[in-house]
């Protein structure tokens, strides 16, 4: 998905609409900021803002991603394509956010161990000592809570029994004994719990 070509073809079905980058922002009720960082291939609109935003310049949500006027004989095809790199997209973004919870693990786990050491080795008064464990421990707690959502939300996992790939809630996945990335839940097709493996794409 090209954002640049994209953020191209809305500056131009604005400027077409006689629009100007704060109107078009104020009908969205967002800043001008982020018109101009989607003109600018920056970033894609979100979810929400697109059917209105396509409403407004005349276009629909296939235009929008393909960063031109589609012809109807290629409207499926395109959709394809467009569905496509949007999975592709995806599965790119969870692998990084997978990695980023491997190394913020390694970091935090590294870091709540150098601070208990210090907090046993070194002389210091007692309030300091606890002050150091508590603020050791609350940092790790909000590290693993954060991890946990990357966790949630990256990828998917399996049924083991009906091979159904689903978003659990932050909860199940909270309260579920797990080895590694694997998880002991409930699957919401079929209810049967099985150990179910995080995979990255829905194929």
């Amino acid at each position: 998905m090209d954002l640049i070509k994209i953020g191209k073809f809305i500056s131009l079905k604005r400027k077409e609409k006689g629009i100007t980058q704060s109107e078009l922002a104020e009908k969205l009720y967002i800043s001008d900021r982020a018109v101009s960082k989607w003109e600018n291939g920056i970033c894609l609109p979100d979810a929400g803002n697109m059917p209105l935003l396509c409403e407004i310049l005349g276009i629909t949500i296939n235009d929008l991603f393909s960063g031109e006027e589609v012809d109807m004989k290629d409207t499926e095809k395109k959709l394809e394509e467009n569905l496509l790199e949007m999975t592709k997209q995806k599965e790119q973004k969870d692998r990084q956010l997978l990695m980023i919870e491997v190394v913020l693990g390694v970091i935090i786990t590294v870091m709540f161990t150098a601070l208990l050491i210090v907090s046993c080795i070194f002389e210091m008064s007692n309030i300091a000592r606890c002050i150091l464990i508590l603020v050791d421990t609350i940092t790790f707690v909000i590290a693993a809570f954060f991890m946990l959502k990357i966790e949630q939300v990256a990828g998917y996992y399996e049924c083991k029994h009906c091979h159904y790939k689903y978003v659990p809630t932050y909860l199940s996945v909270n309260l579920a004994p797990h080895m590694g990335r694997t998880r002991y839940m409930k699957c919401p097709k079929c209810n049967k719990k099985s150990w179910q493996k995080k995979v990255i794409s829905k194929k």
